[in-house]
């Protein structure tokens, strides 16, 4: 691919997503507002009726249809702004969705605490009616949920804010992927390179140190000159979910997001204590980095690059296509056959054009395709991204296709386990096919650095927001310098004497998009250690092991995602999972320590 970008509309539509199963065009978009607009303002109706079960079902029908109506308006919309983000038009209509969805928040407010004022007599009888069987999850949640509902009036008020409250991630968003410009930057040779948020990963493994010390540099420095716009903004966003957490009566933001899952704080912390303890690996690691590029000096712009010259090899989109499939082999036939779907149906959008949204991930509502957004380079990162994203949208399918609408979408703490699956199956699949010392050593590398990205630096920006958490908890400012500072140090605990913590990583913070999710980043590293365990029975044939994944994808909301990773064989509860995860990252240094001797 070349480094200039191609507009979108010189791209071959093979390889851009196909949103006409959703909406034809924007006309079509803008004539299913007037129906939405109607149907929400049907809700108030039930208002001071939801007190028995028969009302309560009919209310909760016509919710179901109105909100799977909203959900495919609004992802139509967000996934148009995605393809541009420059672009005036799909702006105005991802904001309208929003507006659409804001009003809909505050229509429907009234609903759970009506019902949870009931008499607990009352409640309990509506609650274990056959008439609302369908929804008997989704009551018990509500019920789980009594102790931090609000009044009516106070829940309108929320809901009426949704969208201000939102503006923080929203700004920061636009900031870096529509506004933000870099400095082109040289290599050993003069030639100038174009910095873009979609390249700068890309140029940080370079083997051309000159080049990884520049783009690194200039990335950096452009997030300096904004640090004072992200910190506000970062700062609105911690303060709004400290804010949500007392009036609901939690006693913190993380018990708030934890709750809302179902998830212990006994993950968060185990997990944090838990990688502390092996933090000798990961300075082994580092040492070993160190070691095979030769350095006198390890500098973070030395972190990306591969260990093994010249193994930065080229991956075309078709080659990455054939690779998944053979790598998800051992999920079994209709696994497959649903990845040779996403393929045929258009599900993504594959290569980067002008002012496209950076970064991949997978999107998509219960009646729309599970939508891959990718930024193909044709590098093994890309390929990697790909059947990590496919595991997403394979975990949305398979949630989608068997449960109903109210139990389809699962929690967001195992998000991560079935991406990770995939792409531990794509590393243990070329190391079986490598065909050169060489390679096999570059996918050790990628392994490598797949558990100390997933596990150690997620684990790392934990402890920032544990960190961040704290200062605001005791009445502390969040100043752009404490913010920087304590980032800073963070990475040189993390990486330990063998690295050179360059100042400019100060500001990597402000780059980081999942902090603008309250306690989200996390889960990436209990994802990997579940993924880890899985795929380690799946690999072995231990029996059951395939099948018990392939139930885990079909539970949805079914259980709680303690529950449902139980049914892969995992239990996050204890701290053996992760120390297994890290056992195998111990192993993986192991191997490729072996194959340089």
């Amino acid at each position: 691919m070349s480094e200039t970008m191609k507009e979108r509309k010189d791209m071959d539509p093979q390889y851009m997503w196909d949103l006409s199963t959703l909406f034809k065009n924007d006309e079509e978009w803008n004539n299913a507002l007037p129906e939405l607009d109607e149907m929400i303002k049907k809700l108030p109706e039930y208002q001071g009726k939801l007190n028995n079960a028969k009302t309560i079902r009919e209310f909760f029908d016509f919710d179901t249809h109105l909100g799977r109506k909203l959900s495919d308006f609004y992802c139509y919309a967000s996934l148009r702004n995605c393809e541009d983000t420059r672009d005036s038009d799909a702006q105005a209509m991802e904001a309208k969705a929003y507006q659409v969805y804001t009003a809909y928040a505050t229509a429907i407010s009234f609903a759970e605490p009506e019902i949870l004022s009931l008499d607990e007599d009352v409640l309990e009888s509506i609650v274990h009616s056959d008439v609302l069987l369908p929804y008997a999850f989704n009551m018990q949640k509500l019920l789980d949920q009594k102790p931090h509902v609000l009044s009516a009036k106070e829940e309108a008020l929320l809901a009426a804010f949704t969208e201000i409250l939102g503006a923080p991630s929203k700004i920061s968003e636009s900031l870096q992927d529509a506004d933000m410009t870099f400095e082109s930057v040289t290599d050993s040779n003069g030639e100038v390179h174009e910095l873009n948020q979609s390249n700068y990963i890309l140029l940080q493994m370079s083997e051309d140190r000159t080049l990884r010390l520049n783009a690194f540099k200039s990335f950096y420095k452009g997030f300096k000159e904004h640090i004072n716009t992200f910190a506000s903004t970062y700062n609105a966003c911690i303060k709004e979910a400290v804010a949500e957490a007392q009036v609901r009566h939690y006693e913190s933001s993380r018990a708030m997001s934890m709750a809302y899952e179902h998830v212990p704080g006994v993950v968060y912390d185990s997990l944090v204590d838990t990688v502390r303890k092996f933090m000798p690996e990961m300075y082994r690691y580092v040492r070993l980095r160190k070691q095979m590029l030769g350095l006198d000096e390890l500098h973070y712009y030395d972190v990306y690059t591969p260990l093994v010259a010249g193994s930065s090899k080229s991956y075309t989109y078709e080659e990455a296509q054939q690779m998944v499939l053979d790598a998800v082999t051992p999920l079994g036939e209709d696994y497959v056959n649903r990845v040779k779907q996403a393929y045929k149906d258009r599900w993504i959008d594959v290569y980067p054009t002008k002012n496209k949204r950076t970064g991949g991930y997978s999107g998509g509502m219960y009646d729309t395709y599970p939508y891959i957004l990718l930024n193909y380079q044709d590098k093994y990162n890309d390929m990697s991204t790909l059947i990590h994203e496919m595991g997403h949208s394979m975990h949305s399918y398979y949630s989608r296709n068997y449960n109903t609408y109210q139990n389809s979408e699962y929690r967001i703490f195992v998000a991560e386990v079935a991406s990770t699956v995939n792409e531990l199956l794509l590393s243990h699949y070329m190391l079986e096919h490598s065909n050169s010392k060489e390679e096999k050593l570059f996918i050790l590398n990628n392994l490598m650095e797949l558990y100390r990205a997933t596990i150690y630096r997620q684990t790392m920006f934990a402890e920032f927001e544990k960190e961040i958490s704290n200062v605001i908890d005791n009445d502390g400012a969040l100043t752009a310098d404490k913010l920087s500072n304590m980032y800073y140090d963070l990475n040189k605990f993390y990486f330990g004497d063998n690295v050179v913590v360059d100042d400019y990583i100060r500001y990597e913070w402000e780059r980081i998009p999942h902090f603008y999710y309250d306690f989200y980043v996390y889960k990436y590293a209990t994802g990997l250690s579940a993924a880890t365990v899985i795929v380690n029975n799946i690999l072995s044939g231990k029996e059951g092991a395939v099948d018990g994944y392939i139930e885990f994808l079909k539970c949805g909301s079914k259980k709680s995602p303690i529950e449902s990773l139980k049914l892969a064989g995992v239990d996050l509860t204890k701290k053996e999972v992760v120390t297994s995860a890290l056992d195998e990252f111990k192993n993986i240094l192991d191997m490729y320590k072996k194959e340089t001797n």
